[in-house]
């Protein structure tokens, strides 16, 4: 920590100096304004970024024919991630086919991403997203009710052995990887940019709550798709109308625990939250009571049916770790 001391200047000014390797680093010559920002807990922020405008990155990549093509998109969701503003994908020679495809891939997927530019040699893609036109809690809000969607709708693929249901619940999924995606960014815009989050109007401790919150959900949308495609492979004429009736029971109970959960979180409700996570006992008693009458299948459909019930039991688990965080933040 480099200390330095307070002085007076004029009987009514304080004073103290910045550090010149900073003063350098940041490109301040005589008599630029710099901008003072106080914190919550009584610190100041020293920021040369007057404008308020959004902090400007830019990620460079090279590839090659010996590039691996998931690295390269892997590569290129990461760097979206982070927050980088501009990337530069570029190669010595020719692009390899692949590059193309790969950046196509990865733009139908990243909301925001947009190829501005392309020769033969680069590509350059451009975040045309303002960030405060995605407020994070319209995108979690809409990511929370696609997710209750899908687990109501493979509940009923399950039921009524609905194998087209089922797979546009699998092609959901993708929808709600975006959204997370996106909230990903834009929390690590907002930790690194002090200046969108009082522009946002949003703390960089709410801002990590809403990630948190957005990984569990991606979660639950992961175990929605997995009941719906373990549905596939079965047969309801194979199973006994009871077993159905208590796997959709409880797979409807789940998704309300859940969709109580996501109320709590947005309304900041401690007691509801709380309540909520007095449920998950009683819940996996039910599934290792599915589980125990699964068991009594040929083991080509109790595999699946086990499967649908751990899915229905880490729905509520996951319902329990939101109204965990609801706790943990308002406290």
């Amino acid at each position: 920590m480099d200390i330095r001391k307070v002085q007076m200047s004029g009987g009514s000014s304080y004073i103290v100096s910045l550090p010149k390797d900073w003063i350098i680093k940041s490109r301040i010559k005589k008599n630029d304004p710099v901008g003072l920002i106080e914190q919550d807990d009584g610190t100041i922020l020293i920021t040369p970024n007057t404008s308020g405008e959004q902090i400007r990155k830019t990620w460079e990549f090279e590839v090659a024919a010996s590039t691996d093509e998931t690295y390269f998109l892997r590569c290129m969701i990461g760097a979206y991630i982070s927050g980088y503003t501009v990337m530069k994908i570029w190669a010595h020679g020719r692009l390899p086919a692949f590059a193309s495809v790969k950046v196509r891939e990865f733009t139908s997927m990243a909301i925001g991403q947009e190829v501005v530019d392309e020769t033969d040699t680069t590509i350059e893609i451009k975040d045309l997203l303002n960030p405060s036109e995605m407020p994070l809690n319209n995108t979690l809000s809409r990511m929370s009710v696609i997710v209750m969607k899908m687990h109501q709708d493979a509940m009923e693929a399950f039921k009524n052995n609905d194998r087209s249901l089922a797979d546009n619940v699998v092609l959901r999924d993708n929808d709600v990887d975006r959204l997370h995606w996106l909230i990903a960014r834009q929390s690590n815009l907002l930790l690194n940019d002090i200046n969108l989050g009082r522009k946002m109007e949003i703390s960089n401790d709410l801002a990590v709550s809403y990630f948190l919150t957005s990984r569990i959900i991606e979660r639950v949308g992961d175990h929605a798709s997995r009941i719906a495609k373990n549905s596939k492979y079965l047969d309801s004429g194979e199973l006994s109308p009871e077993l159905i009736e208590q796997i959709s029971k409880t797979g409807i109970n789940a998704n309300n625990v859940f969709r109580k959960s996501v109320d709590s979180f947005f309304n900041g409700d401690i007691k509801a939250a709380n309540e909520l996570i007095d449920m998950t006992g009683y819940n996996a008693e039910v599934c290792r009571e599915i589980n125990d009458i699964a068991l009594t299948y040929d083991a080509s459909v109790a595999t699946h049916l086990v499967s649908i019930s751990d899915s229905i039991r880490r729905v509520v688990d996951y319902s329990a770790d939101i109204c965990e965080n609801v706790i943990n933040h308002h406290i």
